[in-house]
């Protein structure tokens, strides 16, 4: 995710950790390198020029008519030492771009920009909101330029394992529209802060924490209606595909779920990306389907029934709220945390940064040094609560679609199987990567359980599909 767009999602922790914990879609990002990464998981790569040759391979691919017995997660040597590798890269990518974004804000705070933008700021305005207006925009593309090498190296070593295909002037265009994005979230957030603080020196966490629930909830209802649709094409799943649309009803029929024909959708990630994905995003009236053109054109409609098995368990088995009340009490945490510890650092080197206290604009940076250390530690504490959800929309999906498709636990098998493949999902996760950043189950446990879990031949029912 672009530095600007994080700055201002750091201040809604709890947007971040409620994305993993229910699978939704992150608003759309330059980089889409993520440790562990699937399909199933969170994940967001932009289209582009339709032109491109990759792309016309990839669409030129079918569906495998009789795909091959899967008995564990194996790869070919070469994929396979390849996939090692990236495995490798993304977990030393997560320690180095944590701490090149610490030293993004220590460069922001050692050569005192924000007080200058605060002084330019203060000198248009008297009034909060004209002051932030100025202010934002310059503090965020400030982050944003000096993020960019992470962003730059994220995306190269995408397109030298080849899950990229995207070009450079399309990749920075949709990091342009990612930034415009965050200083519009950015400036939001930022002036609802400080206006708290203003109030209320002593409780601005507590009033902050109490509205940052309500705007995420907005900004999952918006992304896949608004924002989405900026990164991606977007066309009826009926229109390209009417048999995938007849099975994947079946499966939210037998879900008791709601989401008709109209409210499912083609997308065209095979213009710029050779990975795979299916998804259900939003909430209430903006909850849908999306499958990916990459996906139909390399899985089998009962495993592309099984992928969005998966994500509609997240629906039936109350993800979005459980994630959401995880959410409320990693922020009520995280922002006492900084509320407590701020007022130290300030004293000890306020003057030296040119900030002259906490409800002074200048502060920010400071504020996002403490936020983004104290969301690092607490992180394998939101990665595990993700991880569990995750393994039960598996579960999910696994019982939604037994009977639906002959043999579902092969077909949930074969499905991670082909994503494991063409993603090059790590065969050997390192323990301390999948406890530290896996905001799902590797590739090989989900394949296993998949092989295993099945209660129907004892005579058994399935835990929530009956």
């Amino acid at each position: 995710m672009k530095i600007a767009l994080r700055a201002g999602l750091f201040l809604l922790a709890a947007l971040a950790g409620m994305q993993s914990a229910v699978g939704a879609r992150p608003i759309p990002a330059a980089s889409t390198l993520q440790p562990g990464t699937t399909p199933l998981q969170v994940q967001n790569t932009p289209p582009g020029n339709p032109a491109s040759p990759a792309a016309a391979a990839v669409m030129e691919q079918v569906r495998e008519p009789e795909p091959k017995n899967v008995t564990a997660y194996t790869l070919p040597p070469e994929l396979y030492k390849k996939a090692l590798a990236l495995g490798r890269f993304h977990f030393r990518f997560n320690f180095i771009s944590f701490f090149y974004g610490l030293f993004v804000l220590w460069i922001i705070l050692r050569f005192g920009f924000a007080p200058k933008y605060r002084d330019w700021a203060e000198k248009v305005s008297g009034k909060l909101g004209m002051q932030v207006l100025v202010f934002a925009p310059l503090f965020l593309i400030t982050m944003a330029v000096l993020g960019l090498p992470s962003d730059v190296w994220a995306y190269v070593t995408e397109k030298e394992y080849g899950l990229s295909i995207q070009g450079w002037g399309s990749w920075f265009w949709d990091w342009t529209k990612g930034q415009l994005i965050g200083i519009v979230l950015g400036f939001v957030l930022i002036w609802i802060l400080y206006a708290v603080i203003r109030r209320s020196p002593r409780r601005w966490w507590f009033y902050f924490w109490l509205v940052s629930m309500p705007i995420a909830a907005l900004l999952i209802f918006v992304q896949p209606v608004i924002i989405d649709p900026m990164f991606h094409k977007f066309e009826p799943l009926q229109q390209k595909d009417p048999a995938l649309t007849a099975s994947l009803e079946k499966m939210v029929q037998r879900a008791g779920e709601n989401i008709p024909p109209e409210r499912m959708f083609w997308m065209g990630a095979g213009e710029k990306t050779t990975e795979l994905n299916a998804y259900v995003p939003g909430i209430g009236a903006s909850k849908r389907i999306v499958v990916w053109d990459n996906t139909i054109a390399k899985m089998t409609t009962p495993q592309i029934v099984f992928v969005a098995g998966h994500e509609m368990g997240h629906y039936v088995l109350n993800h979005i709220w459980k994630g959401l009340a995880f959410a409320f009490v990693f922020l009520f945490i995280l922002f006492y945390l900084a509320h407590r510890t701020i007022g130290w650092v300030l004293e000890r080197w306020g003057t030296a940064w040119g900030i002259r206290s906490v409800e002074d604009l200048a502060s920010l940076p400071a504020l996002l040094v403490l936020l983004s250390i104290f969301g690092f530690i607490a992180g394998p504490i939101s990665s595990a609560f993700s991880r569990h959800d995750e393994h039960q929309a598996d579960q999910y999906g696994l019982e939604v679609t037994h009977g639906l498709t002959p043999d579902s636990s092969q077909v949930g098998a074969q499905a991670f199987q082909v994503l494991g493949e063409v993603d090059l999902s790590n065969p050997e996760p390192n323990p301390v990567d999948v406890f530290m950043f896996y905001s799902h189950p590797a590739i090989p446990d989900r394949i296993r359980f998949a092989l295993t879990y099945d209660p129907w031949s004892k005579g058994q029912q399935g835990e929530w599909v009956k």
